[in-house]
């Protein structure tokens, strides 16, 4: 068995707050085993305070309130109990605790000395903790997990910022599962649990196929309709734009492949890689480490270029890729004069003949390509401010 204890709700009235007990040291043993430092709120309670407590709630000594709970149930309670902590500081128990309850204990009917008042629409059990609850702050960890939704429902009814916070932060901390959280959703919208909703329905967008073939998805569609739409609405949304994050990030990832190709493009007809490069290099295969890592397909490619015998734009499919890697770099370069690419020269003439649709096209590749490359950008390429500028 788990016990947990918070603090005890403010009174409205501060001077009827009495003064907690001091905390445990460290090596008291009832710290481990009332105490839970995860919880909201947490504080630990002596044992003889909690025993007692315990023992005026479940005696029901000289209680005055009787709570009907659904299936005959009754759980007694006291109205103005006073238990004296200190002698200057009484602490009105149910009263103090919910002011909803306050009301309706003096609006109830009396019986003698028994005020009489109900509770209904939630389990008998439900009930008793609830009221415990108001006594000492103290709850069982068992009945918490089988009563979570109910004590939720019942603290937001009744007025119990506290308890309200506990059941929040044990929905949060791993009872929040697939099989309660439409319940949870649906109630936190409800009752005004703005963090909980929050929470709630990312779990629904996550695991939306499972929980929309459930009954639970059913029942919500009968009861709140709009709701369920809004849910379906909120899916296809997100879905669509983790669709459109994807395809960006793609799109990065090709601008960004398209522009190291066009370095080591440079970096071969320029200073020669290796074992290929311009025909006045002394070329030494093993005199340093390329630091291009599109050199090497780059070189295949062009090899595959010098020695095709279709080498005509259309006819291959490889050279055409070359075509288009040289038309590329023509477009980028920052000067044709002094490039050492060949055709790169050839390329800037024929732009003038092209038609206005592949210039806009071209003229957008060109512009994602040199802003994929937003620091340490070639001094051999066009500048980004200058490639936007001839898009206009």
């Amino acid at each position: 068995m788990v016990m947990a204890c918070v603090d005890l709700p403010k009174a409205a009235d501060s001077s009827s707050v009495p003064i907690p007990p001091p905390l445990p040291s460290k090596s008291d043993g009832h710290q481990k085993k009332y105490r839970n430092d995860a919880a909201p709120e947490h504080t630990c309670v002596p044992t003889a305070t909690r025993d007692m407590w315990d023992r005026l709630f479940n005696d029901g000594y000289k209680a005055n309130v009787v709570i009907y709970t659904d299936n005959g149930g009754i759980v007694y309670a006291h109205a103005n109990i006073i238990v004296m902590l200190s002698p200057l500081n009484p602490i009105l128990i149910l009263g103090t605790a919910s002011s909803v309850i306050k009301g309706m204990l003096k609006q109830a009917k009396k019986h003698g000395k028994w005020y009489t008042i109900s509770i209904r629409g939630v389990p008998h059990e439900a009930v008793r903790v609830f009221i415990r609850f108001l006594y000492s702050s103290c709850y069982k960890k068992e009945e918490m997990n089988e009563y979570i939704m109910h004590l939720l429902l019942l603290s937001h009814a009744y007025v119990v910022p506290q308890m309200k916070r506990v059941c929040e932060w044990h929905l949060e901390h791993g009872l929040l599962t697939t099989e309660n959280v439409i319940d949870v959703f649906q109630l936190a919208l409800l009752c005004d649990f703005p963090r909980l909703s929050v929470i709630s329905h990312r779990m629904i967008m996550k695991h939306f196929k499972e929980l929309y073939a459930t009954e639970a998805w059913t029942a919500m569609k009968k009861s709140h309709p709009f709701l369920e739409k809004e849910l379906r609405d909120s899916v296809f949304i997100e879905e669509n734009a983790r669709k459109e994050r994807i395809r960006k990030r793609n799109e990065e990832r090709i601008y960004s492949q398209l522009y190291e190709a066009m370095e080591a493009l440079v970096h071969i007809c320029r200073d020669g890689c290796k074992t290929i490069g311009p025909h006045d290099k002394d070329l030494k295969p093993n005199h340093a480490t390329c630091h291009y890592e599109a050199c090497k397909g780059l070189e295949s490619l062009i090899r595959h270029f010098a020695g095709c015998k279709l080498r005509v734009p259309g006819g291959c499919v490889h050279c055409k890729r070359m075509w288009q890697l040289l038309e590329l770099h023509s477009r980028v370069c920052a000067d044709s004069d002094q490039c050492r690419v060949p055709l790169c020269g050839n390329f800037k003439e024929k732009m003038e003949k092209q038609s206005k649709k592949d210039e806009v096209r071209w003229k957008l590749l060109v512009k994602n390509v040199l802003g994929s490359k937003k620091i340490g950008a070639s001094p051999f390429f066009l500048p980004v401010t200058s490639s936007s500028s001839t898009m206009s």
